[in-house]
């Protein structure tokens, strides 16, 4: 059967992605967040994933306000880099796993989560920046295919935190069921505390991001109990973002290993942080 095998955290900062396609990661500004993000990267590299899946949210590139799912899940075999306005990152294309996210899609069904299905999909940042952060120098192609699974963190009411974390443990559910042998990664994108417009625009949390950065890996339950509106009064009206993660968490087993972690702030107005986990053997 297919099996989860490690599970990345990460922000997807969209300069983040810019500092490296510029060549600009060893500038005094960038250079301490992608030292913090090297031992994470060793580790990845000797342990590579079959396929990868990417909790993330689009940022009004291939999806609008006009049609906003809550979850979706892109079932192509391959998703075009989206224009942002400045033209597309320069990173390899990203190819899909058909068979893998079908099943996921038919499990989750039947598990009674109301998936959108996207046979289309552009993806924008807040997918190729999680795989920069995991290959930088990917060369002609990432190393494995890509499932882009969406979540809506821009248009209230978002998912709460608790119903992302079920839907993690339904897709972990669902991975196990697979009858291939292969081995899966999974990431949770965006975060941590940050609100880029309003009066509190510049709003960085740091005892509110250690404290998730802790309680992700030993207490996940509590971090559900937290409300849409706490999310956003202590981690600004993006730091909402941080329920991804939550669906990465509840995918892989109860115990985890923490591989790495940095945190870092600021990134371009936000406070970035990566935490790498290596899942357990036993589920239970």
């Amino acid at each position: 059967m297919a099996e989860i095998i490690w599970g990345l955290a990460t922000s997807h900062v969209p300069s983040i992605g810019a500092a490296m396609d510029n060549a600009k990661t060893h500038d005094e500004y960038w250079s301490p967040l992608f030292e913090g993000y090297q031992p994470a990267r060793d580790w990845m590299a000797q342990h590579t994933p079959d396929v990868v899946l990417v909790i993330y949210n689009d940022h009004a590139n291939a999806i609008d306000l006009d049609l906003m799912p809550t979850f979706a899940i892109g079932t192509a075999s391959h998703f075009p880099v989206a224009d942002e306005g400045w033209g597309p990152r320069p990173v390899p294309p990203v190819l899909g796993h058909p068979e893998l996210a079908t099943h996921i899609v038919e499990s989750l069904v039947d598990d009674e989560f109301d998936i959108t299905v996207a046979n289309q999909l552009q993806v924008d940042h807040g997918l190729t920046v999680p795989l920069s952060v995991y290959t930088p120098e990917p060369g002609d192609s990432w190393p494995c295919p890509v499932i882009p699974v969406l979540v809506n963190v821009l248009q209230y009411p978002q998912p709460t935190a608790k119903r992302c974390y079920a839907l993690g443990q339904a897709i972990g559910r669902a991975i196990a069921s697979y009858p291939e042998n292969i081995k899966v990664a999974i990431f949770g994108t965006g975060g941590m505390s940050h609100q880029l417009s309003g009066e509190r625009a510049g709003l960085i949390n740091e005892s509110f991001d250690h404290m998730f950065l802790d309680k992700i890996q030993t207490d996940p339950e509590e971090l559900t109990r937290i409300t849409r509106e706490e999310y956003i009064r202590e981690a600004g009206s993006e730091g909402i973002e941080l329920i991804m993660w939550l669906v990465m968490r509840g995918a892989m087993n109860p115990v985890i290993t923490r591989i790495a972690e940095t945190y870092h702030v600021p990134a371009s107005n936000t406070a970035a942080a990566l935490a790498l986990f290596e899942n357990s053997e036993n589920p239970s």
